[in-house]
């Protein structure tokens, strides 16, 4: 998975409109290949991107847990942790 694609769902606050559409935009520069798409390509690459954050939204929105819920700060913590023991 792309490291720039965090998870969005089980945050105090919630994930924010904001950070739905950066996530569909990383996914779909991912699989489409492109970081900015040639003006052909434009209408397509902004349509996907729209249904992808209108699917994430519909996904986050519909999950449920029993875990409480994460802070933004904390995960920030574990990941610089993982990657000060990953590359020193």
């Amino acid at each position: 998975m792309c490291r720039n694609i965090r998870t969005l769902f089980n945050f105090e606050p919630p994930a924010t409109e904001a950070e739905i559409q950066a996530a569909a935009l990383q996914f779909v520069r991912k699989i489409s290949g492109f970081t900015k798409p040639s003006q052909a390509n434009e209408e397509a690459f902004d349509r996907g991107v729209r249904e992808v954050a209108a699917a994430a939204r519909r996904l986050i929105e519909s999950l449920e847990t029993n875990a409480n819920p994460k802070t933004r700060e904390e995960e920030a913590a574990k990941a610089k942790e993982r990657a000060k023991k990953r590359f020193g």
